[in-house]
């Protein structure tokens, strides 16, 4: 495929190696929203920028019909309007918080875990943590967020928070520690014991991965995906 790379940073960087190694040209590396005549040849692009600029990248790049895969957080307000625009210009679409494979399997322990626990909301305290470099704009992760609407549609909890805390609020703590790729952990503390799952990521390389993959899969699809239907979970 020929692919374009909007936002050019470390993730940017990794992204291309793996896409050189797996026989795809990188036609476009830029990190500043392209200009329509930078599109002509592109097949596919990948979205990992900033939250600020992240929604004119995605307005320009379906505007001109570019399948796209999108890994920036913290711009989800305007999501219904961009998946719209993926639809009414006929190409392909998707957003994912983390396009690593071992997270995208975590979130779906975490739905299942949900499930079990919210019988036994009396006895359980619900806590989720995530962990990211210090160079991580946003907080809560997008990652985190996920997690949280996963135990949301699947529990009685109704909503969370990183600073408030009631009976029907999952409380999320967010830390910024120099050279963590990042980690999130959801815990369940009772008096007695604790039940915790977690997911550590030792490198950029299997969001990377999981995000060449993500674009392999959507390249002249039309709609607008997850990584559910990427990885057949569902």
């Amino acid at each position: 495929m020929k692919i374009a790379l909007i936002g050019y940073g470390k993730m940017g960087k990794a992204i291309e190696e793996i896409l050189v190694q797996r026989g795809h040209e990188v036609v476009l590396k830029i990190s500043r929203t392209p200009l329509a005549e930078e599109l002509n040849d592109v097949e596919v692009a990948i979205e990992f920028s900033r939250p600020e600029f992240a929604y004119d990248n995605l307005k320009v790049l379906l505007e001109n019909k570019v399948a796209t895969i999108c890994g920036t957080t913290g711009w989800l307000d305007k999501q219904e309007e961009i998946n719209h625009l993926a639809i009414s210009n006929n190409t392909a679409f998707l957003y994912a918080s983390n396009f690593s494979l071992g997270v995208n399997l975590f979130f779906e322990l975490n739905s299942i875990l949900a499930r079990m626990m919210n019988k036994y909301r009396n006895e359980y305290q619900i806590n989720l943590e995530e962990i990211h470099h210090t160079q991580k704009l946003d907080a809560p992760s997008g990652t985190a967020i996920t997690i949280a609407e996963g135990i949301i549609d699947n529990s009685t909890y109704n909503s969370w928070s990183i600073d408030e805390k009631a009976k029907d609020i999952i409380p999320v703590e967010a830390k910024r520690i120099e050279d963590v790729p990042g980690t999130h952990i959801v815990q369940y503390n009772s008096d007695v014991d604790t039940i915790e799952i977690s997911h550590t990521a030792h490198s950029r390389k299997g969001f990377a991965l999981g995000a060449v993959i993500a674009a392999e899969w959507i390249w002249n699809k039309q709609g607008v995906f997850t990584m559910k239907d990427v990885l057949e979970l569902n």
